[in-house]
């Protein structure tokens, strides 16, 4: 019996939520059934399929209800986000592939796993960060939040202050057995979304 193909497709978080759309959940589920028109045929052409995707206006948006609700309840870490992301539209994506594989009569299981990559605590970027990420600050803001533990504030292209956060480079998928496994089970995987959460062995 001939052994199917791996295919690792990646969805764009900027896909999911459009440039020029408000972002809400509902353009944000019409986005992804437009998105997985064609993995739907990948699976139907018997194609073993992993699918990961970005999650950068979805963190940002996050960060900013972190923001406005820091003097309800206490505020998440970056990481936490980040995994709230990867279930989240991992769940908008199962759903939705779901749908379109009843539609063409496929019986498949998708499994979304929250993924951690492992990286290098040495890695330059944890010193310099430059990854912008969350809403903008007016420079009359920035010598505030800049004392806030472990925030570092830049000036993003002239439209003003922004956090920047650490960026390292991935070593190791973290779960990587448990992914294959899935995979070559013929199982749809959703995996690694927004690159996964950093981590490094202390």
């Amino acid at each position: 019996m001939k052994k199917s193909k791996t295919i690792v497709v990646a969805l764009g978080g900027n896909a999911i939520s459009q440039q020029f759309e408000e972002g809400n959940i509902h353009q944000q589920f019409a986005n992804t059934r437009q998105s997985l028109a064609g993995v739907v045929q990948l699976i139907a052409s018997d194609y073993r399929v992993l699918i990961t995707h970005g999650n950068g206006p979805q963190v940002g948006n996050a960060l900013i209800r972190v923001e406005e609700a820091r003097h309800l309840v206490p505020v998440l870490p970056l990481g936490v986000i980040v995994a709230d992301t990867e279930g989240g539209m991992g769940y908008m994506i199962e759903q939705c592939l779901q749908n379109k594989m009843k539609d063409h009569s496929i019986r498949k299981e998708i499994a979304t796993i929250v993924t951690q990559v492992l990286v290098d605590p040495d890695d330059p970027s944890i010193k310099n960060p430059t990854k912008f990420v969350g809403p903008f600050y007016n420079p009359d803001k920035v010598e505030e939040m800049g004392r806030r533990p472990g925030w570092v504030l830049k000036e993003d292209k002239g439209r003003g202050w922004r956090r920047v956060v650490p960026s390292p480079h991935p070593k190791e998928i973290v779960g990587k057995r448990v992914i294959k496994l899935l995979v070559e089970n013929d199982i749809v995987v959703v995996a690694a979304g927004g690159g996964g959460i950093p981590v490094y062995i202390d």
